[in-house]
């Protein structure tokens, strides 16, 4: 099956995947996705920093509904998922969690990966960042 990635951009690599965000060399404030122009003091120049591929969720819901456009549906229609902050020590990134409702919970500790976004008119499957349970950053 083809695959590619939702927006090349927010990724350093696909496999294994890592996302890209941007450090302010100025006062070394994190953000993502990448921007050109540091928000908190607006002086430094920004340049492509690799994020950390594990992190604890801070805060999550339940996105219940299907989201506006330029969303789109998987395959057999929109399905509610659990999306939210994952704390990456420097940054804060919000993104869809992969995991059961019972499993989830402030604190949690999580990986990067990837999933499938939804599919291309042709069938290439588009791939998204979200973030699974890490047995291995339990404490």
């Amino acid at each position: 099956m083809i695959s590619r990635l939702i927006d090349e951009g927010l990724f350093e690599s696909a496999n294994p995947p890592r996302l890209t965000g941007a450090r302010c060399s100025g006062c070394a404030t994190v953000v993502f996705p990448r921007q050109d122009s540091c928000p908190k003091c607006s002086d430094g120049a920004m340049s492509a920093h690799v994020l950390p591929v594990t992190g604890r969720v801070w805060s999550w819901t339940l996105q219940a509904f299907q989201p506006k456009p330029p969303y789109r549906p998987p395959t057999g229609g929109y399905r509610p998922y659990h999306v939210g902050y994952v704390d990456l020590g420097e940054v804060l990134v919000e993104a869809r969690l992969e995991a059961a409702r019972a499993e989830i919970r402030i604190g949690l500790p999580v990986r990067l990966t990837t999933v499938t976004a939804y599919h291309d008119e042709d069938g290439t499957e588009v791939l998204t960042f979200a973030f699974r349970p890490d047995g291995e950053g339990e404490r």
